[in-house]
């Protein structure tokens, strides 16, 4: 079940310790201050408009590919392995946001070791060699599946680790990578709605191509079924890429992870529209590589970045 953690608000600028960290009355809280700190490199990706004209954010929370020899300890897996759970190259797709006014934000570490797309809390008590405190979310259908805040297991479903982690471990990530992701996501909107009002952002992802059991969508836009976004956008958005001949669905089987559903509060003036596109309009899925077909994509991104950021105002404002 969601909800164990307190939302922050949206309009508070950075989120309170409250987003991150349980309830000081439901057991021993971890500290921020007893955590590695990020790498020199830092945690994110975080590309600014020169002159931010358009109400929008554009996310890419899944594409983060840094390896680093600290995030390898104790894994069972090769890298290879590891890199098929990532929306590879999808921050890459959406660069030209900067150039329409929009920021581009995107996680530089694996969300196997760290899904930023999940609660904060969402762990499997059987991947820890400690008894979980009881504010840790453990029965979400995430967590069932292997694929909490900490995965369990990678997209083909092989084991990530060779032994259970202590809860140190899940402590340091959270707050090393999860906390400094929406700490700036929630900087950007509490900005964009101080400067225009709302705020639109746009989450970016990528899915295996085939096996949805029918013919397969080039594109599926999760909007909660309609409780996230402006259903203006979201018709704007799947009109666009049908008219350049792809078969998009709405909310089926993505209708929109954490990022949607804690963010996404059109009474609250933010809308979130996820976009999941198939990997194999744009790379060769086996080798991890960059297709031939990832220029013309780039190019049909760039240019729905364009459009969805001329026309936000008139599809929220």
């Amino acid at each position: 079940m969601d909800g164990h953690v307190t939302p922050p608000r949206l309009d508070a600028g950075p989120l309170p310790d409250a987003a991150v960290a349980p309830p000081a009355a439901t057991g021993t809280q971890p500290c921020a201050t007893d955590v590695a700190a990020p790498s020199p490199a830092g945690p994110l990706r975080l590309l600014l408009p020169e002159r931010p004209f358009s109400p929008v954010v554009f996310t890419s929370p899944h594409s983060g590919r840094d390896y680093s020899a600290d995030l390898m300890a104790g894994v069972r897996l090769p890298p290879p392995a590891l890199r098929r759970s990532e929306d590879c190259f999808v921050d890459e797709l959406f660069e030209a946001a900067p150039d329409n006014g929009a920021p581009l934000l995107a996680a530089t570490f694996p969300r196997a070791f760290c899904d930023v797309n999940r609660e904060a809390w969402e762990l499997d008590p059987a991947m820890f060699a400690d008894p979980l405190p009881d504010w840790v979310n453990t029965s979400s259908t995430r967590v069932s599946a292997g694929l909490g805040t900490i995965a369990k297991v990678v997209a083909s479903g092989e084991a990530i680790y060779g032994a259970k982690l202590p809860f140190r471990e899940a402590e340091r990530r959270i707050f090393t990578y999860w906390r400094p992701f929406h700490d700036q996501l929630a900087r950007l909107i509490a900005d964009i709605r101080e400067r225009f009002g709302y705020c639109l952002v746009i989450d970016c992802h990528s899915m295996p191509s085939g096996g949805q059991g029918r013919r397969p969508a080039d594109f599926v836009l999760g909007d909660l079924h309609g409780a996230a976004c402006a259903s203006r956008v979201t018709r704007m958005i799947e009109g666009f890429l049908q008219a350049r001949g792809h078969l998009v669905r709405r909310n089926d089987p993505y209708a929109g992870g954490y990022i949607t559903r804690h963010y996404g509060r059109p009474g609250d003036d933010v809308h979130v529209l996820q976009i999941e596109i198939a990997r194999g309009l744009y790379m060769d899925e086996t080798r991890l590589e960059r297709s031939s077909g990832f220029a013309a994509l780039r190019a049909v991104m760039t240019d729905l970045v364009a459009e969805t950021t001329r026309q936000v105002h008139d599809l929220i404002g």
